[in-house]
């Protein structure tokens, strides 16, 4: 009775397995035949009935019923692995195209790019120097003595007795002096460190440009004419400016540069707090002390020297009101620039 059943069964599955093509079709025939709840299990079950005589053969007849469907069940699958494509990449040409996000610079980057552009139309090369400096270029040789009140304005990310993470640009005027020899015309673009307490106007991270000219026979009008000229190019053709008296340890006399809020057109308002000017930059004349630290001859070469905060910049000419804005990588925020 069992050995009619065994070939039944393999008749069946020989119908059953030439009619599988798909993996779904198949894995149902393996489940049917071979799962644990499937019809090999029962017929080893029902071996267990069969007369102890007739056991040896009937055994045989069901292993090799075994060996038999677990054989096709792996061609099949051997087969309908190499024909299948669903694993394939496939392009559905009916589909919209997909718009891909491009990257753009950063806000801070593009207003760099452009205070460059203006500034190297007008003949200044452009250098950069380390981020970790020594004491030496940060601030002696910019006529910061040792123990100087002017060094307080600056406090300062010390790494070792002599070294420390730059305050500003300026050391790269020195680096840049000691290497040529007058004329010198150049801007000095970086990244400097402060150690101040964060808020909506200071960060202890921001970007600077320094601006340094020397020649024989520079004068302030000559600087004056420079930065008005940058002002008009980079903020508004039409805009007012004065110059105020300040102070700066590397230059003398040093002064401060306001332009007229292009906000409000010089009426006051929140961004110049209601003054009509905003404070753009800071400027001088070279100090001789700092000629000498450099080996340059005081008594026969003159120069000026600037600086400008890049994100002030960037608050001002945006209408930005907030400089932690910069350094959140808020997509809402940068996809504005």
């Amino acid at each position: 009775m069992l050995t009619k059943e065994i070939q039944h069964v393999k008749e069946e599955s020989e119908k059953d397995f030439s009619s599988v093509d798909n993996p779904k079709e198949l894995e149902e025939l393996r489940i049917k035949y071979l799962g644990r709840n499937g019809i090999l299990v029962q017929l080893f079950e029902e071996l267990k009935k069969v007369p102890k005589e007739d056991k040896p053969a009937v055994g045989k007849n069901l292993n090799e019923l075994r060996n038999l469907l677990t054989e096709k069940y792996n061609l099949l699958k051997t087969d309908l692995e190499k024909t299948d494509d669903t694993s394939e990449e496939k392009i559905d040409l009916t589909l919209p195209g997909t718009i891909r996000t491009i990257g753009s610079k950063h806000i801070i980057i593009q207003t760099l790019d452009e205070i460059k552009s203006i500034f190297k139309g007008m003949g200044f090369s452009v250098f950069e120097g380390p981020e970790l400096e020594s004491d030496y270029n940060n601030f002696e040789a910019l006529n910061f003595p040792p123990n100087h009140p002017a060094r307080d304005m600056q406090d300062t990310f010390f790494v070792s007795e002599k070294f420390l993470l730059r305050t500003h640009t300026s050391p790269v005027q020195i680096r840049v002096m000691e290497r040529f020899k007058p004329p010198v015309r150049a801007i000095m673009p970086g990244v400097c460190y402060r150690n101040e307490a964060i808020n909506p106007r200071s960060y202890c991270v921001f970007h600077q440009v320094e601006g340094l000219y020397i020649d024989t026979d520079v004068t302030f009008a000559e600087l004056k004419g420079t930065l008005v000229s940058f002002a008009k190019q980079f903020y508004m053709d039409d805009l007012k400016y004065r110059f105020r008296p300040s102070f700066f340890p590397f230059t003398e006399p040093s002064a401060e540069m306001d332009i007229t809020c292009f906000i409000c057109k010089g009426k006051g308002c929140r961004i110049c707090k209601n003054t009509g000017w905003i404070e753009i930059l800071g400027c001088g004349m070279v100090d001789p002390n700092v000629f000498n630290y450099v080996g340059y001859d005081s008594e026969k070469y003159t120069g000026y020297a600037f600086g400008m905060g890049i994100e002030r910049t960037a608050l001002l000419k945006y209408g930005i009101d907030d400089i932690r804005k910069f350094y959140e990588n808020d997509l809402r925020f940068l996809k504005q620039f």
